[in-house]
């Protein structure tokens, strides 16, 4: 019998993108409600206590709060949709289908970030002028914000799709999002972190994206951008490595 070619990856990614969107275009609500009032509450209430520190120390206030919007807006959902998915069987039908696994994370990553977009504007704007920081917008970061997010989509995708049940992905994420906001200099400049502290951010990929998106949104672009993106492709591949370990599979 005649076998129906698998689409190139470009459209498999759009179809699976379309369909991620339209699954999700009635909580675009909720997720734009907190994706702003946490991170605003976390500038306001750090903000009060490094006020007096100067602009170095605010940078940190208001990029690590952008990077715990998208652990918790976009790590969390992407934890908490792949654990539905694997528990209704919904993995279990897109196995069937001739499409890539990569394709999948990518297109739940794209419409999670898309919806979560104007929250990051709403904070960097808003964050800014309650910090009084001025920013120094850099082009390159149209490119450095979805590869910022993409690690942590991979992350993720890998958590909700290794336990049993929802519950213990989404437990397990909550406490892995506080660690990757403790850990390095996320919140904190690194000088004021003990030296162990500084070191275990090394192993995180919130520590480099929230380097990255220093650079590109408060300035200035130095040769550690260059770094930063290394690290977190490697994330990305590591992670969408380990996810596609853990799903069945029969690749288009």
């Amino acid at each position: 019998m005649k076998t129906r070619s698998p689409l190139p990856p470009y459209l498999q990614f759009w179809d699976l993108f379309l369909i991620e969107l339209s699954n999700w275009r009635w909580a675009w609500r909720n997720l734009a409600l907190t994706g702003t009032v946490l991170p605003i509450f976390g500038i306001l209430l750090l903000g009060s206590f490094a006020r007096q520190l100067g602009t170095h120390v605010l940078s940190f206030v208001l990029v690590g709060n952008l990077v715990m919007a998208l652990l918790f807006e976009h790590m969390g959902k992407m934890i908490s949709h792949f654990a539905y998915m694997k528990t209704a069987g919904s993995l279990d039908y897109f196995a069937t289908l001739p499409i890539r696994k990569a394709m999948l994370i990518l297109a739940a990553s794209a419409a999670f970030l898309m919806l979560l977009l104007p929250s990051l504007a709403v904070v960097l704007v808003g964050g800014s002028w309650i910090l009084g920081l001025q920013l120094h917008l850099h082009p390159s970061a149209i490119l450095v914000v979805p590869l910022c997010a993409l690690p942590l989509a991979g992350v993720g995708a890998l958590l909700g799709v290794s336990f049993r049940t929802p519950e213990e992905s989404a437990a397990v994420g909550r406490l892995l999002t506080i660690l990757m906001l403790t850990i390095g200099p996320v919140l904190i400049p690194p000088d004021r972190l003990p030296d162990w502290l500084v070191w275990l951010g090394f192993l995180s990929p919130a520590t480099y994206a929230a380097s990255a998106l220093r650079q590109v949104l408060m300035g200035p672009i130095t040769s550690r951008l260059l770094l930063d993106a290394a690290i977190l492709i490697a994330f990305i591949l590591i992670s969408f490595w380990m996810v596609g370990r853990k799903m069945d599979w029969r690749e288009g």
